[in-house]
């Protein structure tokens, strides 16, 4: 998934370091220091050429500030074109460099699910910022906890599944809870009803969750309609009440909130190559290599419609195999990135490859493309110097 690095060899370079250093871009960059006996420096700059002059720059007298010329060895870098792909690639860099305070550096915080603990002979719900194995179902992710627990409170109001986190050992004489009571709890504590019938409520949450509320939604308007042409309106209104109450429950969703499995989507945003966008897939929560895609390209003298070449990419796409660690560290930086006020690109989310919105990614691609990438006339680029000068003469003025 990580480009191949452009790369500056600082003990090569000796004297000649300044000058090598004034070729270096002055743009958005990741990059890495290497150092001689220690650990690399790993850092994120909008400014790459200054960055390095002062870190790696000859100083004059001394200073405060920190300098790494005499502990240098190489430099790695990588151009990026927009903060997701500046997120990234120092995610990938700073896990492979500092594999025990990676978070640390990336101040990268997880989020919220809402659970349904499928390993539990009495299966029941809980929010959590930890993915794990085992049989489980994972909805999310949230944008806070209070608004998992909130959704998660007015979700299990549809339903009779328990909302004890007890480890339940069925019995009679069991003092049970308030919710039982309430009839809003099938009260396997107190053997109410048995394993089956229990696991039979939990299903329907199961599909609810896993439907994005569809599966209730079309019951419950199948329910009234057929109500009503029996002319049974009494019935017919309670069911389009419970119809409603399904869609404000389903409105308490963040934007991303997905079950895990299903979480697919792709980002388009700025790329640091001329003439592209970069599309980032994610499959069942988790990144896939980006495909810098070219926004007009010709192939032999002919326009190759943007919607076939989109069809050729997606065709090649298949989920990766990560960790369950990993997969809870891509889908931190999706929310980061998304829910950011610096959010540089569009975010097209999908049911599966098959269905992918070819139509909205064409015009995403365009309107990033309209925005970010423009074609600059060789004769109008005037050096660094050159503006300096420029500047420097409508002062004197």
């Amino acid at each position: 998934m990580i480009p191949t690095p452009l790369t500056i060899d600082v003990e090569a370079a000796g004297p000649a370091l300044d000058e090598r250093l004034s070729e270096v871009p002055n743009s958005a960059a990741v990059f890495l220091i290497h150092t001689a006996g220690r650990e690399p420096y790993l850092a994120r700059t909008t400014m790459l050429r200054r960055r390095l002059q002062r870190l790696l720059g000859k100083r004059s007298e001394p200073s405060r500030m920190l300098n790494l010329r005499s502990l240098a060895t190489r430099v790695d870098y990588w151009l990026v074109g927009s903060q997701l792909e500046s997120n990234l690639l120092f995610y990938h860099q700073a896990r492979l460099y500092f594999k025990d305070r990676y978070l640390q550096l990336l101040k990268l915080r997880m989020p919220y699910y809402v659970k349904v603990v499928l390993s539990n002979p009495f299966p029941r719900t809980q929010v959590t910022a930890r993915l794990s194995g085992g049989d489980a179902l994972f909805f999310g992710p949230f944008r806070t906890r209070a608004a998992a627990e909130l959704f998660e409170s007015q979700a299990l109001d549809l339903f009779q599944v328990r909302r004890c986190q007890e480890d339940l050992q069925p019995r009679p004489e069991h003092p049970g809870c308030i919710y039982g009571e309430m009839n809003m709890c099938l009260r396997p504590c107190q053997q109410v009803v048995g394993p089956e019938e229990y696991a039979s409520e939990v299903r329907r949450l199961v599909d609810f969750l896993s439907s994005g509320g569809k599966s209730m939604l079309e019951a419950a308007a199948s329910a009234r309609d057929r109500l009503s042409e029996e002319m049974q309106f009494e019935e017919a209104a309670r069911q389009h009440a419970r119809y409603e109450r399904i869609q404000n429950v389903l409105k308490l969703r963040d934007d991303l909130v997905a079950e895990l499995d299903q979480l697919h989507g792709v980002a388009v945003t700025p790329s640091s190559q001329n003439g592209c966008v970069d599309l980032w897939f994610l499959l069942e929560g988790a990144w896939l290599a980006p495909h810098c895609f070219q926004v007009s390209p010709a192939q032999e003298g002919k326009m190759v419609p943007m919607d076939r070449r989109l069809r050729d990419v997606v065709a090649s796409l298949h989920a990766p195999k990560v960790s369950v660690v990993e997969r809870q560290e891509h889908v931190a930086l999706l929310t980061r990135w998304y829910y950011s006020s610096w959010r540089d690109g569009d975010w097209i989310p999908f049911e599966s490859l098959e269905k992918v919105p070819y139509r909205k990614l064409v015009r995403a691609i365009s309107r990033i493309a309209a925005e970010r990438i423009v074609v600059i006339p060789e004769s109008s680029v005037t050096s660094e110097e050159a503006r300096r000068e420029q500047s420097e003469k409508a002062r004197g003025k």
